[in-house]
């Protein structure tokens, strides 16, 4: 997800897949902007993009398609996630949603989750808040399987706030490869986004114009899907307005996987295509 290849890859890596959670809010009244997105900076010693910001996420793993868990999602079935992006051999589409929850629960604290019934989470309720935390602190000591986390809770993997955005694959020259997928997210009711440093070095809401011109100073480094996801999501008056866009949920950013071929070896990638957020 860096620069454009001018040269043919032998034997390439296979890309792996990934998701990531793009989680946007409204912005105070009175701001500069009308939306609020929430970055992390990956810990400098990360061996793929070390550093850089970016957005909550990371790999799919295996189970995180397996038929317990898929069974424990709600607000898109598997067949509807399968039209709208077609899913990979051990990871069928519906797993890149759960990475997203899964994800985002271990980098932000931020549990996307419902009832059987599709009652969301009320993080007013202490035993929630401390059932979330603990799910986490189990999560990441990898005492049991996702699904399994959830089911002690009896919680429901709660797809429906999320809209697909973008779809990004890393360059063919890369050592380290992934094909990502991200999703646009709103922040639920009475939760907020923690730094855990596991991963993370940072983690704090931007305006995502302001982000985008400290990306063009050089002032934050970023690979391309947070480049554009920022000035993208600048482009929007309000969060409402971003939403109806993504009513449809398809994702947005055509054709952007495509600049990892030639055909884009004198295309200037950095130059800026995003004039009106510059001044």
């Amino acid at each position: 997800m860096s620069a454009p290849q001018t040269s043919a890859v032998v034997n390439p890596v296979e890309p792996k897949p990934a998701a990531s959670v793009v989680l946007v809010r409204d912005a105070p009244p009175g701001a500069p902007e009308p939306i609020e997105v929430y970055m992390i900076r990956r810990n400098r010693g990360m061996k793929f993009l070390g550093g850089y910001y970016a957005f909550p996420g990371g790999k799919v793993d295996p189970a995180d398609g397996s038929s317990a868990v898929l069974a424990r999602c709600r607000g898109i079935e598997r067949a509807e996630a399968e039209t709208i992006f077609p899913g990979r051999p051990g990871a069928p589409a519906l797993a890149f949603w759960v990475t997203a929850v899964r994800e985002l629960l271990e980098e932000s604290g931020i549990m996307l989750a419902c009832d059987a019934a599709g009652q969301a989470l009320d993080p007013a309720s202490p035993r929630t808040r401390e059932a979330i935390e603990r799910c986490r602190k189990a999560l990441m000591a990898g005492e049991a399987p996702f699904a399994e986390l959830i089911a002690r809770e009896g919680w429901y993997c709660d797809l429906r706030p999320l809209r697909y955005l973008s779809h990004f694959i890393t360059p063919t020259a890369s050592p380290i490869r992934f094909t990502a997928r991200f999703f646009l997210g709103p922040v639920p009711a009475g939760q907020e986004p923690r730094l855990y440093t596991e991963e993370t070095s940072e983690g704090f809401w931007i305006f995502p114009g302001e982000g985008y011109r400290r990306f063009l100073s050089g002032e934050m480094k970023m690979a391309e899907p947070a480049e554009y996801g920022l000035a993208y999501l600048a482009q929007f008056a309000s969060l409402h307005d971003l939403w109806v866009a993504h009513d449809d949920r398809r994702h947005k950013f055509h054709g952007i996987v495509d600049r990892i071929h030639v055909f884009w070896e004198k295309f200037d990638w950095k130059q800026n295509r995003f004039p009106d957020l510059t001044s």
